[in-house]
């Protein structure tokens, strides 16, 4: 397909990168660390604003450290997109990523593609449920280096706001100063797409064979299976 835009906004689950590397890799490391985050570092602003919020959001205010532990892994068991549990798995990836622990995935189409689109004068920005801070070590970190260079910004649940709703992406659109008709966005999951169309934007599902959405309905949205699908022609904001 092809589209006249001057920025893309990328999904990263099952759009740019495989579920299963998240599901498989990522959730059991973080898991693995909850606990002795939150023993040797609760008092850091960072991580006492998530536990504050895992205490809100769970109607328990009083939970000690083992049971905001055991809150957190209840929610990873759910694949629940809680803003305070995505907070500290950036905190624990970022830094397994900077220890070399973990690289991160990505489909074989998507890094070239982007680095084109990016050559072209395509903007390039990102928008997932993990955090800002897990989506910077995820591109700084990638199996061909670092490809924050590609990228002019990053937002997640906390900046813009739920991924289902509309007006989370006319935030976006107000932060990046592009005409929503001007925007594309990428996703794997239609009520994603469907938001994003709401708020006036441009999307296209992106359908990759195993991924849990592929055989989603994506309704009146175009399709494709890879980046290499997409043609864009960018036009000077100037």
């Amino acid at each position: 397909m092809h589209a006249d835009v001057d920025a893309v906004v990328l999904d990263i689950e099952g759009t740019t990168s495989a579920t299963g590397f998240v599901v498989d890799v990522l959730y059991p490391y973080a898991r693995a660390r909850f606990g002795a985050l939150l023993a040797a570092r609760g008092a850091e602003p960072e991580v006492a604003r998530a536990v504050a919020q895992v205490r809100a959001e769970a109607g328990e205010p009083d939970a000690d450290a083992a049971r905001v532990e055991e809150v957190l892994g209840r929610w990873v068991d759910e694949d629940r997109k809680a803003t305070p549990l995505k907070t500290l798995q950036g905190i624990l990836w970022a830094e397994g990523f900077a220890r070399g622990d973990l690289v991160s995935h990505f489909y074989p189409d998507v890094i070239e593609v982007l680095r084109r689109w990016h050559a072209d004068g395509v903007r390039l920005y990102v928008y997932s449920s993990g955090s800002v801070a897990a989506q910077r070590a995820w591109f700084a970190h990638s199996p061909e280096g670092d490809l924050l260079g590609l990228v002019s910004g990053l937002y997640d649940t906390e900046n813009a706001g739920p991924k289902q709703e509309a007006d989370s992406y006319r935030t976006i659109a107000s932060s990046t100063g592009v005409a929503p008709e001007r925007l594309l966005f990428l996703s794997d999951r239609p009520g994603e797409l469907d938001a994003a169309r709401a708020a006036g934007w441009r999307a296209v599902g992106v359908r990759r064979a195993g991924e849990p959405y592929a055989d989603a309905d994506f309704g009146g949205h175009p399709r494709a299976a890879a980046f290499s699908q997409i043609s864009l022609a960018a036009r000077s904001s100037s």
